[in-house]
């Protein structure tokens, strides 16, 4: 059996794909590994790349950007992965979500496998990651939003507060960036996914566009009685875009998926007095444009 199979997905980034795959192919270590590129209707010649400098990766051409759940999908089920209780005997032991814009040590992937072979109980495991200029993404290992962890974090309180357990339980800024750590949830830009943790709780979560889904893949993975591991022993690159985060269109849609990612697992527990508080502050902090998307109806779920 394949022991992990990688999905990257690409969006008009075709040089730190280049260099992303270069890495990856690079890998070493006693393991099997497949390469899926899934190439979300890029613009800038990435697939054309795709397939004249790596024949070995299967290249999957998608004629729209339907979003990083709807791309990432396309390359699970390519792999095996059906959805819940519906898994090819064929599939991989692991399947590794990466993003493009990530630089993967030679021994990463390998070190990443063992680890999740010495702990059974892990069905999501994430490396520390560190940005060009060698600081900690904070993304890398989080709480869940909740109402609560949502005010700190985006009162600030959690940035006055860096070392409190209480309001800097988001990005976990109370915890040595170099101490194993159970978390809620791993980034998304390398999220290792144990088989038999997508077998019980399904794929990506296709309402979300970007931002959101990988918080809640990892919400229903822990919910299905998973841990999720953040291991600082592996350390990836990762050239964050800053053009993607000063996006009025990636702004929108980073509110829009706490919107759907509050609705989804909070909204039925939360009182009408909290909830109306969290409407206010996802108005105020989502802008005008968020306000339609408030009144309509919550979409139905593609938990897959």
């Amino acid at each position: 059996m394949l022991d992990v199979g990688v999905v990257i997905l690409n969006w008009n980034t075709r040089d730190l794909l280049r260099r992303c795959l270069q890495t990856v192919l690079a890998s070493e270590g006693d393991f099997s590994f497949r390469v899926i590129v899934v190439d979300n209707a890029s613009t800038d010649g990435s697939a054309a790349m795709v397939r004249d400098e790596f024949p070995s990766v299967t290249l999957i051409e998608s004629e729209v950007n339907g979003g990083y759940p709807y791309g990432n999908n396309l390359g699970l089920r390519a792999l095996g992965f059906r959805g819940i209780g519906d898994v090819d005997a064929g599939a991989p032991r692991y399947a590794l979500l990466l993003n493009p814009d990530t630089e993967v040590p030679a021994n990463a992937l390998y070190d990443m496998t063992r680890f999740m072979d010495s702990r059974p109980e892990v069905g999501v495991a994430g490396p520390k990651l560190v940005l060009e200029d060698g600081s900690l993404d904070k993304a890398c290992r989080r709480s869940f939003p909740t109402p609560l962890v949502s005010f700190y974090h985006f009162s600030k309180l959690a940035k006055l507060f860096p070392n409190s357990p209480r309001f800097a339980r988001y990005n976990m800024t109370f915890v040595d960036p170099d101490v194993e750590l159970e978390v809620d949830s791993v980034v998304g830009a390398y999220m290792q996914v144990r088989r038999e943790a997508i077998e019980t709780s399904g794929l990506l979560d296709e309402t979300f566009f970007m931002y959101g889904e990988d918080l809640d893949w990892a919400f229903r993975i822990k919910k299905a009685g998973w841990k999720v591991m953040y291991n600082p022993a592996v350390v990836v690159r990762h050239v964050k875009r800053a053009a993607s985060r000063k996006s009025k269109k990636a702004q929108f849609e980073f509110w829009r998926a706490m919107l759907i990612f509050y609705r989804k697992h909070y909204r039925a527990t939360t009182p009408l007095w909290l909830h109306g508080l969290v409407m206010l502050g996802l108005l105020a902090k989502g802008g005008p444009s968020l306000w339609p998307e408030m009144w309509r109806p919550p979409l139905p779920t593609s938990n897959a």
